[in-house]
């Protein structure tokens, strides 16, 4: 082997990188000790950026192209060691590249309850959840501020940091927007673009930028899901008188629907009553005297009319007796029984919401039962 040939393997003369990782931020260029030539061609691409660090110092920083590494083209370096326009030596640096393309699709959320005061619902908690962009905008200042010498940094080293500042960020923003919740789904495009302007002076003293941030989600407490629930159905409902009348209707018919004898009845009868003295007022209110509509034109509304309410549901019995339950019987079936004897003062009796078996002679309900006939008379007399 020639001297030259000796020589040249001892110094670098390419000098660039290729990164098929998708979530290498820095990478370092390894020289191994080896020298980098003077005229070196220098390859930074598209995305890149070529920092040099000449012995501990923050040297020349190189944006996309192709370079002869020459005094002309590396003046902080050439100030630093102070080189003349003669110098054509080898020379020792660390060569970083960093990407400058956007790391995207990154997950951030809250990892507790947001407290803040809604000006409806009062002090509520929220959880919201999203994905963000961030890109090296200052290569300089992210490699001295975040890299330091880590010869191949990730987006994982830094990402639980900027989950972090962007979850600061948010719990001061949305506690202060006065944003009430129910209008927040309308409003995260805005809420996004808010904590990515309150965020970047923070992460721009690290050499970031966040070129987009989403929140995806905002959710609330059980508590408020049902509230808003509930205030769903009475919008669908429209006009709450009608709903009640509705919702009446249904219960009473249900009710009359149950087995248990002659309750149906009554409640039929009573529905049938309200429905006549409904449709006796007609759209605008009570008929006239006489039972007769008035004539030469539509009736005057009157004043508005008393609807007595739904008459109550009433319960329903069983009876254990022999080990076997029969039922459901309705009070009437239960006072006959009593006449009859099949029911007595030590019967054991259960209606939905009683706490456990009861004697009947315990219920104040059926106790009134065993008073039209007199108890058996006490024991020696």
């Amino acid at each position: 082997m020639s001297i030259f040939n000796f020589l040249s393997g001892e110094f670098i003369d390419v000098i660039s990188w290729t990164d098929d990782t998708r979530n290498t931020m820095v990478w370092r260029f390894e020289r191994q000790g080896h020298a980098i030539k003077y005229g070196a061609k220098l390859t930074v691409r598209e995305g890149q950026a070529a920092v040099f660090i000449h012995e501990g110092q923050l040297a020349d920083v190189f944006t996309p192209g192709l370079y002869m590494l020459e005094t002309n083209n590396m003046p902080v370096m050439t100030t630093l060691q102070h080189w003349d326009h003669g110098f054509k030596s080898p020379f020792l640096s660390e060569i970083y590249f960093v990407s400058t393309t956007r790391f995207q699709n990154l997950k951030w959320g809250t990892k507790n309850p947001i407290i803040l005061r809604d000006p409806e619902f009062g002090p509520v908690r929220i959880r919201a959840f999203g994905t963000y962009t961030v890109r090296v905008k200052d290569p300089a200042r992210f490699l001295t501020e975040i890299v330091g010498t880590d010869g191949e940094f990730t987006m994982d080293e830094i990402s639980f940091q900027i989950r972090n500042i962007i979850v600061q960020e948010f719990s001061r923003a949305i506690a202060s927007s006065g944003i009430p919740v129910l209008d927040m789904a309308a409003n995260t495009a805005d809420l996004g673009k808010l904590i990515a302007t309150e965020i970047a002076p923070t992460i721009d003293a690290y050499g970031l930028e966040l070129p987009l941030l989403y929140i995806e989600n905002i959710s609330l407490p059980p508590a408020v899901e049902k509230a808003l629930d509930k205030r769903t159905s009475m919008g669908l409902a429209g006009d709450l008188g009608a709903y009640t009348q509705y919702s009446a209707a249904e219960a009473m018919t249900t009710a009359a629907a149950t087995p248990g004898g002659g309750m149906g009845t009554g409640i039929g009868a009573g529905m049938g009553m309200a429905m006549g003295a409904q449709m006796a007022r007609g759209p605008w209110g009570a008929m006239p005297a006489g039972g007769q509509p008035a004539q030469g034109g539509p009736a005057q509304p009157s004043a508005p009319v008393a609807v007595p309410p739904p008459p109550p549901v009433e319960h329903v019995w069983h009876i254990a007796r022999n080990g076997e339950t029969t039922g459901p019987f309705s009070k009437a079936d239960m006072g006959r029984m009593a006449g009859a004897g099949d029911l007595t003062r030590e019967s054991f009796v259960w209606t939905a919401g009683q706490d456990g078996w009861m004697k009947a002679e315990d219920v104040t309900e059926l106790a009134q039962l065993f008073t039209v006939l007199p108890p058996p008379p006490p024991p020696g007399v």
